[in-house]
């Protein structure tokens, strides 16, 4: 399917992975985009992946400006439209459905098997966006170590995780990791 313009392959794959996302959020499916546009098509680098990722993140606004920035940067601004297009519509479609489904009081066997699946499947999703990002980033066992400790105290405390990335960067501009 691959040809000189990604947009199509690029709508294809974010809209099944969109239909995943549902209930989970659409920053939890960034492994596997991140192995489709970075690892397998080679349309962005790592570091304008994880810049996309960390300007989404840092932008106010919605988690799927993730998907519109990788869209862009791999197929300018149709790339963007279509990307954020096929992250919303599927899984919007789908939310409407089981909605409908599910307000009209005849909740069968699929809808209480999706809405059973979509709380392990968005843990396993961001248990492995972790582990894509922590590879990619972490420099030595130093880092690693940061990265586990900084899970452990957001996991285990209130602590804004702002404080955690504030604190992560002095290290590294001090070269502790």
């Amino acid at each position: 399917m691959y040809d000189d313009s990604p947009i199509l392959d690029l709508t294809l794959h974010i809209a099944l992975l969109a239909v995943m996302a549902v209930g989970g959020g659409v920053i939890l499916i960034a492994p596997e985009v991140s192995q489709f546009v970075v690892g397998s098509r080679h349309w962005l680098s790592n570091e304008q992946f994880s810049a996309a990722y960390a300007i989404a993140q840092a932008a106010p606004g919605p988690n799927l400006l993730f998907i519109s920035f990788v869209g862009w940067l791999a197929a300018g601004w149709a790339g963007a439209i279509c990307a954020t297009l096929a992250v919303i519509v599927p899984s919007t479609v789908l939310t409407l459905v089981i909605a409908r489904a599910r307000s009209d009081g005849k909740e069968g066997r699929f809808t209480r098997a999706l809405g059973e699946a979509f709380a392990p499947m968005s843990i396993g999703f961001l248990v492995a966006t972790a582990w894509i990002f922590a590879q990619s980033s972490n420099a030595d066992w130093r880092a690693d170590l940061l990265t586990v400790g900084c899970a452990l105290v957001v996991l285990r405390s209130k602590i804004n995780p702002v404080v955690l990335i504030a604190l992560g960067a002095a290290a590294g501009l001090l070269r502790l990791i």
